[in-house]
């Protein structure tokens, strides 16, 4: 990203891209002082930069790039942040729960990693500089995709406290019983919803017309659309879709059955079995900017047979976020989750190109409001 471009908004409904500079330290700080015996040199700014928005009732921000601090200054505040966290962690922990927070304040990161990359996606090609190329990409052949039989069977939601860290979201650990359904082998490309389009819908925001042709909005340059790329929709249109073909989407239990359980009835932590994610091909752990084909890494399959479920984008399901069974809220960070039960943000699962590795354990919950256009979110139907 170019230097000019830091006080540009891409995506209307967020902050300026200059929030997101001082926003991972203020959140760090105010994650992390309290328990460290830290007390504040900029309380303004530690709450300017607290938050990022969701607007769910239309209004949008409307500040000019203006009333920001400049950057040199906000880049001075988190250089402060970063040596005074770094000199008192050095000095030992306070705190009973001091690692927990540091993992909240890892894997937030992690996820800003991607929300950046989503909201720079949005910017001018003008104001991007590449910085690389991708890595290699998988070198599967095609073959028709068909429909998966899932039997009925257990499928475990979410995680026991005893197993490491999690988000409040993804705990406590429940089985749930899931009826047999079938699955679309890989999620649904953009070729499949072109007759979508051709039927009359609307077309995804990441396509664009030129000259009577579809093209891709990819993150460095536009390109001819990719038929067997992943679609990239919001949850309207990924249901929308799903209910002209006939189908639907799956709940959050359906896509962990698909995903995780096995035909003899046992689970695994990933589609592919045991193996972490850093050492398995497949398009996640911010290896590319943009997505493959769905049949690119077909051995990343689930025992079942469905391909592509972790990376090349997330994958929307039918159902409304909110708390599992014994949900706890963190007494630190108490609305972490909380503040979006509100029946207005449907789960996510799976994983994009650009999520790190460690959000891609099978408990993770994603959640977005059902008509936000700009995540890298793909579908697949069942019945």
């Amino acid at each position: 990203m170019r230097p000019e471009a830091i006080g540009e908004r891409p995506v209307p409904e967020r902050h300026r891209l200059i929030f997101y500079l001082g926003h991972l330290e203020a959140f760090d700080w105010n994650l992390l002082a309290p328990v460290l015996g830290l007390t504040s040199t900029r309380p303004e700014w530690d709450k300017l930069f607290a938050f990022g928005i969701d607007p769910t009732d239309g209004a949008l921000p409307n500040e000019p790039a203006s009333a920001w601090p400049p950057r040199h200054e906000v880049e001075a505040y988190g250089r402060q942040i970063r040596e005074r966290l770094w000199q008192a962690l050095k000095r030992g922990m306070r705190d009973g729960g001091l690692e927990q927070r540091i993992e909240v304040a890892l894997e937030h990161r992690w996820m800003h990693v991607e929300t950046l990359t989503y909201l720079i996606h949005n910017l001018p090609y003008e104001l991007k500089v590449q910085p690389g190329p991708s890595a290699p990409a998988g070198a599967a052949a095609a073959q028709p995709a068909g429909e998966i039989e899932i039997a009925a069977g257990a499928v475990t939601l979410g995680k026991s406290r005893q197993d490491g860290f999690g988000w409040d979201n993804e705990f406590d650990e429940q089985t749930v019983q899931v009826a047999a359904f079938t699955a679309g082998q890989r999620k649904v490309t953009n070729g499949e919803y072109l007759r979508f389009v051709q039927a009359g819908a609307a077309a995804p925001h990441f396509w664009e017309r030129r000259e009577g042709a579809w093209w891709q909005r990819g993150m460095f340059a536009a390109v001819p659309l990719p038929l067997d790329w992943p679609v990239y929709v919001t949850h309207a249109e990924a249901s929308a879709y799903a209910a002209w073909a006939g189908k639907r989407l799956p709940s959050e239990a359906e896509w962990g059955r698909m995903a995780q359980a096995t035909p003899a009835g046992e689970e695994r932590a990933h589609p592919w079995g045991s193996a972490p994610p850093e050492g398995v091909a497949g398009n996640f752990n911010l290896r590319r900017w943009d997505p493959l084909p769905t049949h690119s890494f077909p051995a990343t399959a689930s025992a079942w047979g469905v391909e592509d479920l972790v990376g090349n984008g997330w994958e929307w399901t039918s159902t409304v976020f909110g708390p599992l069974p014994g949900f706890k809220p963190f007494d630190f960070y108490p609305g972490y989750s909380a503040n979006f039960f509100d029946g207005q943000h449907f789960i996510m699962k799976g994983g994009s190109a650009r999520t790190a590795a460690c959000l891609l354990r099978r408990s993770f919950r994603n959640w977005f409001q059902p008509n936000y256009p700009y995540v890298y979110a793909g579908f697949r139907c069942v019945a």
